[in-house]
């Protein structure tokens, strides 16, 4: 493969000469951080420990867990990708079956959706680029998503979260 002479990388935002003493590490021991019925949710890299870069989520979603229905993000791309089990992906045209070491990327604005339909729990990552602060999406969906309504609409807008069904009313 050959690549161009004069690659471009993003401007430097260290500019330091040594280097910094910065990472960090999260064992894979480290309980979750969003626990229910459905499923579970480790935060391994937040909106805050990013910087804004990105955020990376596990996600383990239990047999027939509903996951997500069909929406969009204004301001950030979403990725998942496959650890284990099946997942049923929406790519915004039709439904795929996602299996351990698949992937798919979501550019802004991309319709998609995600759920288990099997009789086996699965896991994944999920990646938003940049990051945004979606614990609290995480950690307050299930709940507001109880009382519904212009309440629930609003709670996803907050979280750049533009979910089809909200809208559909509104364009007849």
């Amino acid at each position: 493969m050959s690549y161009p002479e004069h690659l471009v990388y993003p401007e430097p935002r260290y500019h330091g000469d040594k280097g910094e003493v910065n990472a960090t590490f999260r064992t894979s021991s480290t309980p979750p951080d969003i626990s229910s019925p459905g499923g579970s949710t480790r935060y391994l890299a937040t909106n805050e420990s990013t910087g804004g870069e990105f955020g990376l989520y596990k996600v383990e979603l239990a047999a027939r867990s509903a996951g997500a229905k069909t929406h969009f993000h204004k301001a950030m791309s979403e990725s998942f990708y496959v650890l284990s089990g099946e997942l049923e992906l929406y790519n915004g045209e039709k439904w795929v079956t996602g299996r351990e070491g698949d992937f798919l990327y979501v550019p802004v604005g991309g319709l998609h959706a995600f759920k288990n339909v099997t009789d086996e729990p699965m896991s994944m990552l999920m990646l938003f680029s940049p990051g945004g602060p979606r614990e609290e999406y995480f950690e307050q969906v299930a709940e507001v998503a109880q009382r519904g309504g212009e309440e629930l609409k609003q709670f996803r807008i907050r979280h750049d979260s533009y979910f089809v069904e909200d809208f559909e009313s509104e364009a007849e």
